[in-house]
């Protein structure tokens, strides 16, 4: 089978369209390369497939090789340089629009003290993705397939790419619990073994599917569908290693108040109620948009309204002068960003934030503590 290099495979599950499953997903995988894992992306979200997209690899197209196809290649294992420190939106105390802190709520993983993330040289893990937008002949094109094709496309998927050595697969799949959940589920969980050390009674295997991290928003509307997936990983057996709170409050960028646009906490909740882990919350942050959709490396401290600055004055005017840019980024600022997303995606305040969420994802793989979900009806 194509995925007898994969160690682990993890599930990016949700109930519910719109709780950014994709973007989890990328920033996951780009963490645990961070950390020297060997990283894979399957997007199995066939209507909407955004990985590569988000990824930076639109154009890219998939190459055929003798038993299948060869995954999309997003960076080969290397040594990253040091990158320029980056100050995180809130040096000061973050505050909600009711007067209560949120610092160490929000930013519980940021560097503390100076507000300055430590980008040193460190070695990182290959990343390589695979999706049916790379098979499509543009953006637009639309997918109008029934169950059964949908349900060939995700065993193709499973048994036709051949990824190399792999730590984790990150598999995203599309909201709900229909035709490519129960394919891959099924497919994954009859299939899908890996070698373990030799006990006395001989060699032993296990299952390759580690577990699911389910996510969702606040708000009691993407709740009450998430909760229906848990109870879905429940009946099939699935394990999960955790729940993430995407949306989980926003800081702004011109007066660091932190506002709870969905409310707050329903994620946690959820996760206590189904005895499961719950890895954190993840807030809003528009310097993510920028970087994957224009390949700017993040930059904090400086906001840009209707062309004018902080200090009132036109942007225009300042942008040669000010050394913390203050102004929008020159057309020559831009070309300065040409590089690896993973190495811009260090400057962005979210990353030590999944830095935390991957340590807990791989701690609980390699601990074996994936819970299996208990039912819960209300």
């Amino acid at each position: 089978m194509s995925l007898d290099n994969v160690k682990n495979i993890v599930l990016i599950l949700s109930g519910k369209g719109g709780v950014g499953k994709s973007s989890i997903t990328t920033q996951l995988a780009l963490s645990l390369s961070l950390a020297g894992h060997s990283v894979g992306i399957l997007d199995v979200d066939l209507t909407g497939p955004s990985i590569p997209r988000l990824l930076g690899i639109e154009a890219a197209k998939v190459k055929q090789a003798p038993g299948g196809w060869l995954p999309v290649e997003v960076h080969p294992s290397q040594i990253l340089s040091a990158a320029p420190p980056t100050t995180y939106p809130s040096s000061a105390p973050i505050t909600t629009t009711n007067g209560s802190d949120l610092s160490a709520e929000l930013l519980t993983s940021a560097p503390p003290t100076n507000g300055h993330a430590d980008l040193q040289s460190k070695p990182i893990g290959s990343l390589h993705a695979m999706s049916l937008a790379f098979l499509l002949t543009s953006r637009s094109s639309a997918i109008v397939w029934r169950g059964p094709k949908k349900t060939a496309m995700v065993r193709q998927f499973l048994t036709s790419v051949l990824w190399g050595p792999t730590d984790y697969l990150l598999i995203d799949t599309p909201p709900g619990t229909s035709d490519e959940h129960i394919s891959l589920v099924e497919t994954l969980l009859k299939d899908v073994t890996a070698p373990t050390p030799s006990t006395s009674n001989g060699a032993s295997s296990r299952s390759q599917l580690a577990g699911a991290v389910i996510v969702t928003t606040p708000q009691a509307v993407a709740i009450s569908d998430v909760r229906k997936e848990l109870n879905f990983c429940g009946k099939t057996g699935v394990k999960v290693l955790g729940v993430v709170e995407n949306m989980s409050g926003y800081v702004c960028e011109c007066c660091g108040v932190a506002s709870n646009l969905f409310s707050k906490g329903g994620g946690e909740v959820m996760a206590r109620e189904f005895g499961v882990g719950f890895l954190g919350g993840v807030p809003l942050d528009s310097q993510w948009g920028v970087l994957v959709e224009e390949g700017i490396r993040p930059k904090y401290g400086s906001v840009i309204k209707d062309g004018v600055g902080e200090d009132g004055n036109d942007s225009a005017a300042n942008e040669e002068e000010d050394d913390d840019g203050a102004a929008e980024l020159s057309t020559s600022q831009r070309e300065k960003d040409e590089g690896l997303l993973v190495d811009k995606y260090r400057s962005c305040s979210l990353c030590p934030i999944f830095e935390g969420i991957a340590k807990q994802v791989v701690d609980t793989v390699q601990n074996g503590t994936a819970v299996s979900v208990r039912q819960v009806v209300k």
